[in-house]
C-alpha cells in the first residue's frame, strides 16, 4: 500500500501562520496535521504501508522534506518528496507523484482530518472517503445506487446527496489513475483551467470501475483560523478518550492549573495561569499571568497578562497584554 499527499497549496486562509510554516506541518495537539492525517489512514487500511509520497510547492521551506521524510520513517515507510512547480490542479498535484501510482493506493489531501471505523473494501476498484453534512451545496458529493457510487457532483445547487467527498480515495490499482490523468494532461482537459481530480473519477467510473464510500464519523477541516482551533479541540478530546498522556514530565507548574484536555509540551513553564480546556501549548513556551482556554499555541512563544479564548498564535512569538508599543506583521489581528 502507498499513500500520496498532495500538499503544495500556499494555505492562504489561515496566514500569516502558514508564511513561514506549511500548512499540513502546523502542530495539532503537538503532531504535524499531516503526520495526524497518515497515521490515521494507516489505522484504516489496515495493510503494511510502504511508501508515503509527498507533493510539496516550490517555495517550501528547506527543511520541509526532511520533517516529511522523518514523518514516513516513523511509520516504517519509505518517503519521497515530490515538487509541484505549478499550481495547475488536483490532478496535476496527483501525477507530481505518477512514480508511486501503482498498486493499491491512497490519495489523501493534507488539509483535512478525520475518525473512521470503517474496514477499508479492497475488493473494489476504489474507494471516497464522504461525511453527511447538513449543507451539501458547499462540497463536491457523490450519489449512490445500491451502495455503489453512481455520480460525483461539484457544489450541487439542487439536492442529490448529502454525502460530502472529504478528500481522501482509495485505488485498487493507482496505475490506472495515473494512466487517466495522464490523458487528462496529454489533451489538455480542464476545469476553469485547472487538471482536476473529479474528471479522473467520472472517466473511470464511465469505463466499469466500480467506487464505493468510505463514511466517516467525524471530518475535520484545518482551513482557516477558527476551524483550525475548533479542530485542535476535537482532536484533544479524541487522544484524552484513548487514555493517551498530553502533558509532558518537563512542565513547571508554579501557582496554575491544567484543565484537561491540554497538551502542554516539552520544557513548558506555567506561572500564576489557568490553561484549558482544549488548549495545546507547544515545546519551550512559558506562560505567566494568564488564563487561555480553546486555543492553538505552536513552539517557544511567551505569554503575558492576557486572557484569550479561540487564540491561535505561531512559533517564537512574544505577546505581552499590557502593550504600548507593537510590531505586527501582514494578516494579523489583534481582537
Amino acid at each position: 500500500m502507498k499513500i500520496i499527499v498532495p500538499m503544495a497549496g500556499i494555505g492562504s486562509r489561515l496566514r500569516p501562520h502558514t508564511l513561514t510554516v506549511p500548512k499540513p506541518l502546523t502542530l495539532i495537539a503537538g503532531k504535524p496535521i499531516v503526520q495526524r492525517l497518515v497515521e490515521d489512514i494507516v489505522k484504516v487500511v489496515h495493510q503494511d504501508v510502504e511508501d508515503i509520497a509527498f507533493v510539496i510547492g516550490p517555495n517550501f521551506p528547506k527543511d520541509t522534506e526532511e520533517k516529511l521524510l522523518q514523518i514516513a520513517k516513523d511509520l516504517n515507510a519509505k518517503g519521497s518528496v515530490f515538487v509541484q512547480e505549478q499550481a495547475l490542479g488536483t490532478a496535476h498535484a496527483i501525477q507530481c507523484a505518477k512514480q508511486a501510482l501503482n498498486g493499491p493506493c491512497v490519495v489523501a489531501f493534507a488539509d483535512t482530518l478525520f475518525k473512521a471505523n470503517f474496514t477499508l473494501d479492497d475488493k473494489s476498484d476504489g474507494a471516497v472517503w464522504v461525511k453527511q453534512v447538513d449543507e451539501p451545496s458547499a462540497y463536491g458529493v457523490v450519489k449512490l445506487d445500491e451502495g455503489i457510487i453512481t455520480d460525483f457532483v461539484e457544489k450541487p445547487d439542487e439536492f442529490v446527496s448529502d454525502l460530502a467527498i472529504i478528500g481522501i480515495y482509495y485505488f485498487k490499482d493507482g496505475a490506472i489513475l495515473r494512466d487517466e490523468i495522464q490523458y487528462l494532461l496529454d489533451n489538455d482537459i480542464t476545469e476553469k483551467g485547472e487538471y482536476q481530480l473529479t474528471n479522473a473519477l467520472e472517466n473511470l467510473k464511465q469505463k466499469g470501475l466500480k467506487f464505493v464510500p468510505g463514511e466517516v464519523s467525524d471530518w475535520m477541516d484545518c482551513g482557516n483560523k477558527e476551524i483550525t482551533v475548533e479542530t485542535n479541540g476535537k482532536v484533544l478530546q479524541f487522544e484524552k478518550l484513548d487514555g493517551n498522556v498530553l502533558v509532558s514530565k518537563t512542565v513547571t507548574l508554579n501557582n496554575s492549573t491544567i484543565i484537561e484536555p491540554c497538551y502542554i509540551g516539552k520544557d513548558v513553564i506555567l506561572i500564576n495561569s489557568t490553561i484549558g480546556p482544549n488548549v495545546s501549548l507547544g515545546n519551550g513556551c512559558k506562560v505567566e499571568d494568564s488564563t487561555i482556554k480553546d486555543s492553538l499555541i505552536q513552539n517557544n512563544t511567551s505569554i503575558k497578562n492576557v486572557n484569550l479564548i479561540d487564540a491561535m498564535i505561531g512559533n517564537n512569538v512574544y505577546f505581552d497584554g499590557n502593550f504600548t508599543s507593537v510590531s505586527i506583521g501582514d494578516f494579523s489581528i489583534l481582537k
